[in-house]
């Protein structure tokens, strides 16, 4: 038999605290996330997300997911989010993005087609982001490069 095969460990480290611990632009973001849980249009799950987005130039740009009766024809938050950003702010770096959902309790982590759609963003701006992730009462910080460290890139 052969040795070949070689064990790799991913580890990332992330902050855990509570949405108290913000600073006011943190908090600022995860506030208007919240707002655009309001204009989700979920239905099918009737769980509503939000996101924000913070741009190096001090904009905060929103997001919340659209269902749609042909799945999976909707998008996610934090994809409505981004892409709007590279649509209205097309050079202009992203520095964090919030993700928040209906179900205040818990603390919703972005899903993988998210994490695929930041590691692109990462690869155009040349620089990683934080991903904040808050429920009403905790919070969790990554950055977004950690979350997926086997990106689809050819």
């Amino acid at each position: 038999m052969i040795e070949c095969m070689k064990k790799v460990e991913h580890v990332f480290e992330y902050r855990e605290l509570l949405v108290s611990e913000l600073d006011d632009i943190q908090l600022k973001l995860v506030t208007y996330a919240r707002e655009m849980l309001g204009l989700a249009y979920a239905p099918y799950s009737n769980l509503k997300i939000g996101s924000a987005v913070l741009l190096e130039n001090g904009k905060m740009v929103g997001g919340n997911n659209q269902e749609n009766a042909a799945y999976p024809s909707g998008l996610c938050a934090e994809r409505v989010a981004l892409f709007s950003c590279s649509s209205l702010f097309p050079f202009v770096k992203i520095k964090a993005i919030v993700v928040v959902s209906s179900n205040e309790n818990k603390i919703i982590s972005p899903c993988g087609a998210c994490r695929q759609v930041m590691a692109e963003v990462i690869k155009r701006q040349s620089e990683d982001f934080d991903v904040i992730m808050a429920s009403s009462n905790k919070v969790i910080i990554a950055k977004a490069g950690d979350l997926l460290p086997l990106v689809f890139d050819y």
